[in-house]
């Protein structure tokens, strides 16, 4: 029994420590993905912590270990609990937005390695997923990928790609130029090079051409809704931003925790300075500012806890959408952290399942129709 009670101790320290970060923002760069794992897997986490608090409990140091995997079980069960609290409140605006399509029957979502003629002329990768010609073309969702616009690929959480396949959509998960060696707005201008690309092979790939929906992650995101938010291309139907910077000037002003994340690197990378030296480029980049009657509805979510992203970005676009009478949805998620999505089974990844399969289905699906 004291050897069970000494491992006992030993396991369940590191688990509470780890717990911590199921509530609390991750102090350092190194703890933002055990966050993210935290949070969104945390109710795994919990089931662990709590066989910890099976068998004898006669000692002193057995009690300590008892009391240390009761509070890891209770952080880690946290986010879970608060995910389903959170989605009975935004049950009703779910609704209000539209139906959840029923479920079709499931097609395949394997993907095949493409490429696609960026706007500078030459070819950048891409994975299509669903593609293949058919009687009834379906719509495409591009989705670009994160990175502090100078790092990640076309392979980045292909679990939505998958999903979104399965239900019908044809998906191009894509690439584009990357910072520092193509700033602004080299990435954004891939996207309409990608889209025009795309609608070219739509019988091919059996696209509808006038319902292209944009989804984007961070960095992906600021460029999906730049590109979206132009407002020249009416078989833009939709964007989908996930914890995305949206006011780069703001950015600048209110810099994420340097132990995190170099705010000041990324965006001098991305735009080649400070705003106050490249104020049109800082203008033209954030979406907050190109918002009105003409923009695509949007999905919005976003973590109120992320460590990379202020969850203000989410807000203030928010804002701006409601005031221009944009059709959007916003969730606000309050224990979720940057990367939220990564998990689809997590609840932040519940919520957001939920949430585009509703919006996809209102601005792309049967009986859509183009901005």
């Amino acid at each position: 029994m004291t050897v069970w009670s000494n491992l006992r101790l030993v396991l369940v320290i590191p688990l509470l420590l780890w717990s911590l970060l199921a509530v609390l923002q991750a102090p350092h760069g190194v703890l933002w993905k055990p966050a993210v794992v935290a949070t969104e897997a945390g109710h795994v986490l919990a089931v662990l912590c709590a066989l910890l608090l099976l068998g004898g409990w006669g000692s002193r140091r057995a009690a300590v270990a008892f009391g240390c995997a009761a509070v890891a079980t209770v952080l880690f069960a946290s986010p879970a609990v608060r995910g389903a609290a959170y989605a009975r409140s935004a049950g009703p605006t779910l609704e209000a937005f539209g139906p959840r399509p029923a479920p079709g029957p499931e097609q395949s979502a394997e993907f095949v390695v493409a490429s696609y003629v960026g706007a500078a002329g030459q070819e950048q990768p891409l994975r299509l997923y669903g593609a293949r010609p058919r009687d009834v073309p379906a719509p495409l969702v591009v989705v670009v990928h994160g990175g502090s616009w100078k790092s990640g690929d076309e392979s980045q959480l292909p679990g939505i790609n998958e999903r979104l396949a399965a239900q019908g959509y044809v998906v191009a998960a894509i690439s584009y130029r990357l910072a520092p060696a193509h700033r602004f707005p080299s990435p954004v201008d891939d996207i309409p090079a990608a889209v025009a690309d795309l609608r070219s092979r739509a019988t091919e790939y059996g696209i509808d051409p006038e319902r292209v929906v944009l989804l984007g992650r961070s960095a992906g995101g600021q460029i999906a809704l730049a590109a979206g938010y132009r407002g020249a291309d009416p078989g833009i139907v939709g964007v989908v931003s996930l914890y995305a910077p949206t006011d780069l000037v703001w950015s600048w002003a209110h810099p994420a925790n340097p132990w995190i994340l170099d705010t000041f690197g990324s965006l001098t990378g991305y735009l080649g300075g400070g705003p106050d030296d490249h104020p049109a480029a800082y203008a033209a980049a954030s979406p907050l500012g190109h918002v009105g009657p003409q923009t695509p509805p949007t999905l919005l979510l976003h973590g109120q806890r992320d460590e990379l992203v202020s969850h203000q970005h989410a807000v203030r676009l928010a804002g701006a959408l409601s005031d221009a009478g944009v059709p959007h949805i916003f969730l606000s998620l309050p224990w979720a952290t940057h990367g939220c999505d990564a998990s689809l089974g997590g609840p932040a990844g519940r919520l957001y399942v939920d949430a585009l399969d509703r919006f996809l289905h209102r601005v792309a699906g049967p009986g859509a129709t183009a901005r």
